[in-house]
C-alpha cells in the first residue's frame, strides 16, 4: 500500500493563522477556502491545528465571544504526527484510536504535510477504480 507522503498536502499548502487571530476571522478564512482546518503559527513556528471541531465545541457550544477569543485559546495542541512512509491504516488507525479527523505528517521529526480523514477517503475511492 502506498505511503501517506504520496497523497498528503504539503506544507507549502498550509493555510495558517497567527495564535493571536480571533475565531471569527478564522472561520471566515475556513469557510471561503472551503477548508475543514488551519494551522496556528507563532511565528513560524507551528503551534496547533484549528479544526472544525474546535469551532463546534469549543466557540458555538461554549458560547464564546468570537471577536475576543483567539485561535490560540481553542486550537488543538500538541498536533497528533504520523511518519511519511506509514500506510493510509496506519493513519486511519492512529486517526481512530486518537478520536481526530487531521494528523500532521513528519519526516525525521519535522512537519512536511498533512493529511485529512477527507484524504484518506479520497485515496481509497482512486484505489477501487484502478
Amino acid at each position: 500500500m502506498d505511503p501517506i507522503k504520496s497523497f498528503m498536502v504539503p506544507s507549502e499548502k498550509f493555510i495558517t493563522v497567527e495564535r493571536d487571530t480571533d475565531v471569527q476571522t478564522a472561520a471566515r478564512l475556513m469557510r471561503d477556502r472551503r477548508i475543514s482546518s488551519l494551522f496556528v503559527t507563532n511565528g513560524k513556528e507551528i503551534v496547533g491545528i484549528l479544526t472544525d471541531t474546535d469551532m463546534v465545541r469549543r466557540v458555538a457550544a461554549a458560547g464564546v465571544d468570537t471577536l475576543t477569543t483567539t485561535a490560540e485559546q481553542i486550537m488543538s495542541a500538541p498536533l497528533v504526527t504520523v511518519e511519511e512512509d506509514k500506510t493510509v491504516l496506519d493513519a486511519s488507525d492512529l486517526m481512530a484510536q486518537k478520536h481526530i479527523r487531521h494528523l500532521g505528517v513528519t519526516q525525521g521529526g519535522k512537519l512536511v504535510g498533512m493529511i485529512s480523514v477527507r484524504d484518506i477517503l479520497a485515496f481509497l475511492t482512486n484505489l477501487r477504480k484502478k
